[in-house]
């Protein structure tokens, strides 16, 4: 698939001829948006799905784990223990964004069924927190070496129409930064209800790996077909 990259100050955006639907995938800490887009080449989608990829920048703040060094995040991290990974003020800016996003996706054309929320590490956080919030019905969410945090303030925002979304977890056995027992821990919330979770491993770190793309673009392909 053929596309134009369009640069912005707050994203990338890979447009293809004529766009279907829309992957609205999220970096990890301190990289930025344009941290997955060699990726999209790699996955070799069909023409005919027209998936227009967006990957926006988080914005930059200081993150306490680093010293409160300014750096892209989603929200801040205070340690690198579970409970510290969860910033209850921060992540809420960000899941808005998010639906902001998909919002402007719907009025160019794009409705929220044919958008899938993605996104790697701390962006991947903010993917299952927005997707599984969302109002209205999504075509899936991309959670790739990532947790649940603050599973507490999710719990009353889960919106009936993704109850049974399409969530495909995508994790590294030898992942020393997002431990595969966080990954674990929320897949398990998740399932505890009702949610359904395709769960993925692979013998890698913190990090992508091809056979894990290779999954990727056959999910994608049934979630956009």
């Amino acid at each position: 698939m053929k596309y134009r990259t369009i640069e912005t100050d707050d994203r990338v955006v890979l447009e293809p001829s004529t766009a279907h639907s829309s992957v609205i995938w999220l970096h990890g800490l301190g990289a930025d948006g344009r941290d997955f887009v060699p990726i999209v080449p790699e996955l070799r989608l069909p023409d005919p799905l027209g998936v227009r990829f967006i990957f926006p920048h988080a914005d930059v703040r200081p993150v306490t784990i680093n010293n409160g060094y300014p750096m892209r995040a989603w929200y801040d991290i205070t340690s690198l223990s579970p409970g510290g990974r969860g910033d209850a003020a921060g992540l809420p800016e960000s899941v808005a964004r998010v639906r902001a996003l998909i919002e402007s996706e719907h009025a160019a054309g794009i409705p929220p069924a044919r958008v899938v929320i993605a996104g790697f590490s701390q962006g991947g956080a903010v993917a299952l927190h927005a997707g599984l919030s969302y109002p209205e019905r999504l075509a899936g969410i991309l959670a790739l070496s990532t947790y649940l945090p603050v599973p507490e303030t999710l719990e009353p925002r889960l919106a009936a129409a993704n109850s049974d979304v399409p969530i495909l977890m995508c994790h590294g056995t030898l992942d020393p930064v997002v431990v595969p027992a966080m990954g674990e821990a929320a897949r398990a919330w998740l399932q505890s209800r009702k949610i359904p979770v395709d769960w993925r491993a692979y013998p890698m770190q913190h990090q992508v790996c091809p056979a894990e793309i290779a999954d990727i673009s056959r999910w994608l392909a049934e979630r956009l077909a």
